[in-house]
């Protein structure tokens, strides 16, 4: 392997970074960092991360981090690669786990819930619902429809996507800035940034750092990026495949037309603009033209 730390968009990346209580403390500072000092998490207890349904036929529900703070508020984290039909479906289900799990059994209850957040770190461009949104951090609760205010404020989602961070390492002030820019380029990186100072990116970059894993760590690390390239290749021969009908069309039509259909297509499907370049050959600012 060529990288010297590791990618936390694969599954072991992921969960060796937020996933383990010897390393909750990234996870701390990542949610404190993501809500903005609106929430002061002190500690988390990590939940068991595959829950299942009422009935032994209902469909299981396993999230990457589940886990809750000390005031009981409940935290969904997911790192999710690839683009779904019915994804915000999806995400609403699982949220109804941790809901119902809070129903007490016996005795009077109240129905008192405590909050739930689900949060979404997507490595692509959300385009269902958000298309018109330029931020990359959306945050999603019920509203009174004529006034906008918020309704029920006991149940977030959180879409982050990650492709549309671009901020430099010369440009990030805030925690959450820097906990983005470490998600989006720590694979990439050779050294930690100077920008990164405080105490807890040492912890990560050493437990981010490959040549500090034992064979077995490695064994399962290898395995979690050859997983993680298969879906990158299928996604881009897929795109490639759609793009040859375009230029097919476009050979007919014009190749210009064809391939600005294309990249309609791929933006449609919440596609990255950096794939969509690189698949159609258009520059950034034709795609955000488009």
């Amino acid at each position: 392997m060529t990288e010297k730390y590791i990618n936390p968009h694969t599954d072991f990346g992921f969960k060796r970074l937020f996933g383990s209580e010897f390393n909750k403390e990234l996870l701390i500072s990542f949610l404190n960092a993501m809500f903005h000092g609106e929430q002061n998490v002190q500690d988390v207890t990590y939940l068991n991360s595959e829950q299942l349904g009422d009935r032994a036929d209902a469909r299981r529900a396993i999230f990457d981090v589940y886990c809750e703070n000390d005031r009981g508020e409940k935290f969904i984290v997911e790192m999710q690669n690839v683009y779904q039909e019915f994804f915000k479906d999806r995400t609403i289900y699982y949220s109804t786990f941790p809901i119902r799990e809070q129903a007490q059994r016996g005795g009077e209850w109240d129905f008192h819930l405590n909050p739930v957040y689900t949060i979404g770190l997507l490595n692509f461009n959300f385009a269902e619902g958000l298309q018109n949104a330029k931020r990359w951090h959306h945050e999603v609760k019920l509203i009174e429809v004529d006034t906008h205010e918020v309704f029920y404020d006991k149940l977030t989602y959180i879409y982050v996507e990650i492709p549309k961070f671009d901020k430099k390492e010369t440009e990030l002030v805030s925690m959450y800035d820097k906990w983005m820019y470490v998600l989006k380029n720590l694979s990439n990186l050779m050294q930690r940034p100077a920008a990164l100072q405080e105490r807890v990116f040492t912890r990560l970059f050493e437990q981010a750092e490959i040549a500090k894993f034992d064979n077995q760590e490695r064994r399962l690390y290898e395995d979690s990026v050859n997983a993680y390239r298969d879906i990158v290749n299928a996604i881009r021969t897929a795109e490639k495949k759609k793009f040859a009908e375009g230029r097919a069309e476009g050979r007919a039509e014009g190749r210009a037309e064809g391939i600005i259909e294309v990249a309609k297509s791929m933006i449609k499907k919440g596609m990255s603009v950096e794939l969509i370049s690189e698949v159609t050959g258009l520059s950034h600012d034709e795609i955000q033209r488009i």
